[in-house]
C-alpha cells in the first residue's frame, strides 16, 4: 500500500503544475519588462542632448546628471513623486521656484535647474559629490544639521547613483 505522509512522483508532479506559473504569464511579464527598457532606453536618448548641454554648462560630469535622471524619474518628464517633487530632476516646488523654474515639467528647463542645483551643491560642498547628492535627495538643511541621522533612502540614494555613474559607458 501507498504510504500516505509521503508524497508519491505523480502527486508531487501535480503539486508542481499547480504552484508553477502559465508560460504565457511569464512571456507577457517578460514582455512587459522589456517594453519599459526599451520605452526608459528611448527616453534616455531622447535627453542626452539637454544633459550633455547642461553638463557643459555647469561643469559636471554628464554621467552624473544622467544617474541623477534616472533614478529620479527614470526619464519621466512627467514624473512627480509622493511629496510633490516634479520633472526628470524631480525638482520640489520650492526649490524649483527659487531656481527660475517656470514650467517643472518642461524637459529642458527641468534639467537646466537640476544641474544648476547639483553644481551649487557641489561648490558648497567641495566638489563632494557624496555629500551633494545626500543635500540633493534629503536637503542640504537636514544634512548640515544632522549629517549623522541620514536615512537609509538617502544612503541608498548615494550608493545608487554612484554606482550607476561608475557602470554607465
Amino acid at each position: 500500500p501507498a504510504n500516505l505522509s509521503t508524497p508519491t512522483s505523480e502527486s508531487a508532479a501535480v503539486s508542481e503544475l499547480i504552484v508553477a506559473p502559465e508560460p504565457t504569464a511569464v512571456k507577457l511579464e517578460q514582455a512587459v519588462e522589456q517594453a519599459v527598457l526599451s520605452s526608459s532606453s528611448a527616453r534616455r536618448q531622447q535627453f542626452a542632448p539637454l544633459i550633455s548641454a547642461a553638463a557643459e554648462k555647469y561643469g559636471l560630469d554628464p554621467k552624473l546628471i544622467e544617474a541623477v535622471v534616472r533614478t529620479e524619474s527614470n526619464f519621466n518628464a512627467q514624473a512627480v513623486s509622493p511629496v510633490g517633487a516634479q520633472g526628470l530632476m524631480q525638482l520640489m516646488p520650492g526649490t524649483a521656484a527659487d531656481l527660475g523654474v517656470k514650467d517643472p515639467f518642461n524637459p529642458q528647463e527641468n534639467v537646466e535647474a537640476g544641474s544648476r542645483y547639483l553644481k551649487q551643491l557641489m561648490e558648497r560642498y567641495d566638489g563632494d559629490a557624496k555629500l551633494a547628492l545626500a543635500a540633493y535627495n534629503w536637503g542640504m538643511g537636514n544634512l548640515e544639521r544632522h549629517p549623522e541621522r541620514m536615512p537609509e533612502e538617502t544612503v541608498n540614494y548615494v550608493a545608487k547613483i554612484t554606482g550607476l555613474m561608475n557602470n554607465s559607458a
